[in-house]
């Protein structure tokens, strides 16, 4: 076996490269951090061939001696850590040492850096982590850093990044970050020698928010107010439901004005929506938190894009809560009659707009954009044999004018002319047809009701004979931890001993052929949902049982009226607990343009 040695110190540098420089944004963000935490007031970005071939960051900051900047290239060398107690108040954006040496050991690196107070400044060349030239300078107070031919010396790595258009789209993106993070400081940002924005200091965050949409989708923008937790609060703005996701690059969140990543803040702003969203979709939305810092550990990531909370589930219940009250006031405001909303639109968004109609009269979050525009451009929950009728109305549909009216006057705005595949039921509107979903509707009047009923609890059916049900040790601490959650929906489970679970009740309205199969599922959904190490909210577990319960609604005719004459008396009529829609209509207009009828 070889012997143990230490590392050279270039080696050590280019492997630690590898962990905090991966693509050329990576960079930008280290420089741009450092420019921030050195007082800058304005920045100037500026790449080409997507950073590969230049990249170059120049601020107005505090600069540089020539001492400082030659220890500013050995690693851990750092000006913001003495002592290990400072670990737990880290205040500023980077606090290791290791991105300006990393940085240089796997490119061709200059810096021009000068005190304000200093006559001249100092330039410092270095080409694959050693120093070629050290001289002074003229230059204006700040600090000026290039780099060449990013990974000229590592072509493994170097190949696997991706197109110039691509890397530059990353470069932009975190421009963009830190932009957002720091509105008090002016962003200027050039690609191949084409300046693509410049951003002037703002008063607010939302101000800069407001820049960087646009003025069409800054307008649709919803305000969440100020909220305070302990030892933290926050504030942001969020887009309707329409906008959601399935992926979360279109959150932003930022924790004492470092752009972060978290899955428990992400879970807040989903739950926040209280059933609005479709499984799998997150909203789009920008949160500025400030936090104490003894209460985040933000040094378990070699990039710093995660950190790790304290009291993770305190802030993710203050942002679901920030947000459901967001949206009611929001709601609120903006009651309208539906003759003054149905004005279309092209595309998706003419069909999301007019349903959001049939929503002003609702409690809670604002589905219906979202929901019409799924049930127009994602078909695949519909039945092959449905699939005909839904290409005839194509995504251009009319919007739901008849579904704002129907709120109002409930099943009697349609009428029953048969049913598709025994698995959904055609109804004829005053606008054309409409297709209902029987399952999805059982599921939203199941849902509402057990919210309804969650501070008094529903009410269980006692089984004459408990059933025992065997699962793993996450599964038993999941529910031993959430019992009184379970026994607050009506479903009454205990520990046994060894393992096994002892079920001893459930909601009267489940239908359960194989009550063994219904528990594993309904824990395997909430673990799933991201259940599995924190406190169960109600709502994830009464959409769980919901769904669960309404799986086997049969697409009857007879019962079709009284089930929409109950699907009316709910909040939010127009889709199921997880998003999905249950009315879908298709105007006579566009039907009749379908089939050449001028």
């Amino acid at each position: 076996m070889p012997r143990i040695h230490v590392l050279p110190d270039i080696l050590a540098s280019q492997v630690a490269a590898g962990e905090v420089v991966e693509r050329p944004s990576s960079v930008v963000k280290e420089l741009v951090e450092n420019s921030i935490d050195a007082g800058a007031r304005e920045i100037l970005v500026e790449v080409e061939r997507g950073g590969m071939v230049l990249i170059r960051i120049t601020d107005d900051g505090c600069g540089m001696a020539q001492d400082d900047a030659l220890l500013s290239l050995e690693r851990h060398a750092t000006s913001k850590l003495r002592q290990t107690s400072d670990l737990h108040s880290i205040m500023t954006l980077g606090f290791r040492g290791e991105a300006i040496p990393s940085i240089a050991s796997v490119s061709r690196f200059r810096m021009i850096t000068r005190e304000r107070a200093s006559v001249a400044g100092t330039e410092v060349i270095v080409e694959g982590g050693r120093i070629r030239d050290v001289r002074e300078a003229g230059c204006a107070p700040g600090t000026t850093i290039e780099i060449k031919q990013l990974f000229f010396n590592i072509p493994a790595r170097r190949k696997f990044l991706k197109a110039e258009t691509t890397e530059a789209s990353h470069v932009e993106l975190e421009v963009r970050l830190h932009a957002l993070a720091a509105e008090y400081v002016r962003f200027r940002y050039r690609r191949d020698g084409n300046e693509l924005f410049d951003l002037p200091q703002v008063a607010s965050k939302q101000d800069r928010l407001r820049h960087l949409l646009g003025a069409e989708t800054a307008a649709e923008l919803i305000e969440i107010p100020l909220f305070h937790g302990n030892g933290f609060s926050g504030e942001g703005q969020m887009l309707p439901a329409v906008h959601a996701r399935k992926g979360r690059r279109h959150q932003c969140v930022f924790l004492n004005g470092r752009p972060i990543e978290d899955q428990a803040i992400s879970r807040g702003l989903a739950e926040g929506f209280k059933g609005g969203l479709m499984d799998g979709m997150h909203p789009a939305a920008w949160l500025w938190i400030e936090m104490e810092p003894q209460l985040v550990d933000v040094n378990v990531h070699p990039a710093k894009r995660e950190v790790r909370f304290h009291r993770s589930h305190d802030l993710r219940d203050s942002i679901a809560l920030a947000v459901n009250q967001a949206l009611q006031k929001h709601l609120r405001r903006n009651e309208a009659p539906a003759a003054e909303l149905s004005a279309p639109r092209s595309g998706m968004i003419k069909s999301a707009m007019s349903a959001a109609v049939a929503f002003t009269e609702n409690k809670t979050s604002e589905p219906a954009p979202q929901l019409a525009a799924w049930s127009m451009a994602n078909r695949q929950w519909l039945p092959q044999q449905t699939q005909e009728v839904m290409e005839l109305a194509g995504e251009e549909s009319a919007p739901l004018e008849t579904a704002a009216k129907a709120k109002v006057h409930g099943a009697a705005a349609f009428r029953v002319i048969g049913q598709v595949n025994q698995r959904f039921i055609v109804l004829e509107s005053h606008d054309g047809l409409v297709l209902f979903d029987p399952r999805a509707a059982r599921e939203r009047i199941f849902y509402e009701q057990m919210l309804r009923a969650e501070t008094l609890g529903v009410e269980s059916q006692g089984l004459l004979v408990p059933i025992l049900v065997e699962v793993d040790p996450r599964e038993h601490d999941l529910v031993m931890r959430n019992h009184d959650r379970f026994a607050a929906a009506g479903l009454e489970l205990g520990d046994f001993g060894g393992g096994t679970l002892q079920v001893r009740s459930f909601p009267p309205f489940l239908r359960i052929k194989d009550p063994r199969s219904f528990v594993h599922e309904v824990i395997d959904d909430l673990i799933a949902g991201g259940a599995g190490g924190s406190k169960i909210a109600f709502e994830k577990l009464a959409k769980s049982l919901a769904k669960k319960a309404a799986t086997g609604e049969p697409a009857d005719e007879s019962i079709a009226m009284d089930l929409l004459d109950e699907l009316f008396r709910c909040d939010l009529p127009y889709c199921a607990a997880d998003g999905r829609p249950t009315l879908t209509e298709f105007s006579l207009r566009e039907l009749e343009r379908r089939f050449g009828n001028r």
